[in-house]
């Protein structure tokens, strides 16, 4: 049972944990590195690496995503971004890398998301992902699904990511008919990931939905500013392990039906990473460390999807920094810097190697102790 700390008379609060507040203990064994695989797969589709890129325009630009995809992640578009409602926003992503310190960024940011989607661009956009090669990932928010989903689903996406900052599968609305994610999923031939989810109960009913995948965490990191507008805050370490736990129990609910856990959040380096694997997800997603790669489209800038919400931004704007390198460089290598932001996923072959496990299924079995 989780530590209950009493708050006040009447009023408790579960203990948790960030990911800072863990680390990996090794095992007996130590494996060579060149025996380790990163390898994992989600439905019938199969990665090198457990890296899926965070649905942000300041990182994920068709071209960005294929590179991904290239690399061995899953590269994910945001069919509600920039690239679906400017024929070329070339221009608009170059104007916001050069904001600088300037205190108009997110009023700015909001002027140019305010221009609406265009159907025929969500076409176009999945075609050029699609003559990348790859698989085609495109996310789109609760709100929008039922409105986009014929488009896009028209257009011949394989894996459909449903992300806001908070989903469930028990929305209640007494203005509008809200989407149900079973009926949704059950209607669909192809994997649907959804989320973001910070608890068991959450991440066990999205499970029921039929989801592939589920994503679990709100994207945190020290550009987020969701906890200050909404006061949510659920720390990465102790989200995965509730989400891993409603897994092992949907397992066993099933008969074997295995979801996939992709965590969204609280990962700079690959330490960071490596210990999410450790919690129990079987990939990451990753937002701002992709943005200081070369490939980002909006030059090292970077802001959250929630940043440009019209009415409640959920999101400070990064000023653009100097690329730590080519995508290449910071998912393998080689590292100039002993920061743990670049050589990625080498960084991960090498801490399941230290402890012993040749696959990220084994992985997930790694020893952890509480530091702080």
């Amino acid at each position: 049972m989780r530590d209950v700390v009493e708050i006040g008379l009447g009023k408790t609060a579960q203990r948790g944990y960030h990911l800072d507040d863990i680390a990996i203990v090794p095992s007996r064994r130590t494996r060579d590195v060149d025996d380790v695989s990163t390898a994992w797969q989600l439905d019938a589709y199969q990665f090198g690496i457990p890296c899926v890129g965070h649905p942000s325009d300041a990182t994920m630009s068709p071209a960005s995503a294929v590179r991904l995809g290239q690399l061995g992640g899953l590269g994910v578009l945001n069919v509600e971004g920039l690239w679906t409602r400017y024929e070329n926003p070339a221009k608009v992503l170059e104007e916001l890398a050069g904001l600088g310190e300037d205190a108009r960024a997110t009023k700015r940011l909001q002027e140019v998301y305010a221009e609406p989607i265009r159907p025929d661009l969500i076409a176009e956009r999945v075609r050029e992902l699609r003559d990348g090669g790859g698989t085609v990932a495109v996310r789109v928010s609760p709100q929008h699904t039922l409105a986009l989903a014929p488009v896009i689903l028209d257009a011949g996406v394989d894996i459909l990511v449903i992300q806001g900052t908070l989903v469930s599968a028990e929305h209640v609305s007494t203005t509008d008919e809200p989407l149900n994610l079973k009926e949704f999923i059950a209607d669909l031939d192809l994997p649907v990931i959804v989320g973001g989810c910070t608890d068991y109960k959450t991440a066990l009913h999205l499970m029921r939905t039929g989801a592939a995948g589920v994503i679990v965490g709100i994207g945190g990191d020290d550009w987020s500013t969701t906890e200050s507008v909404l006061g949510i805050r659920v720390p990465m370490a102790t989200a995965i392990a509730d989400a891993a736990a409603a897994r092992r129990d949907y397992l066993d609910e099933t008969g074997g039906r295995y979801v996939h856990l992709i965590a969204d959040g609280d990962m700079q380096t690959s330490g960071d990473i490596a210990k999410a694997l450790g919690c129990g997800a079987d990939a990451v997603m990753l937002g701002e460390p992709l943005s200081l790669c070369e490939e980002a489209p909006a030059g090292g800038a970077w802001w959250h999807s929630a940043a440009s919400h019209p009415s409640l931004p959920r999101g400070a704007f990064e000023v653009a920094g100097e690329p730590l390198g080519s995508m290449e460089k910071l998912l393998f290598g080689p590292a100039d810097e002993p920061d743990g932001q670049l050589n990625l996923f080498g960084g991960l072959r090498r801490a399941m190697a230290k402890c012993g496990y040749r696959d990220l299924k084994e992985f997930q079995k790694v020893g952890l102790v509480l530091d702080r």
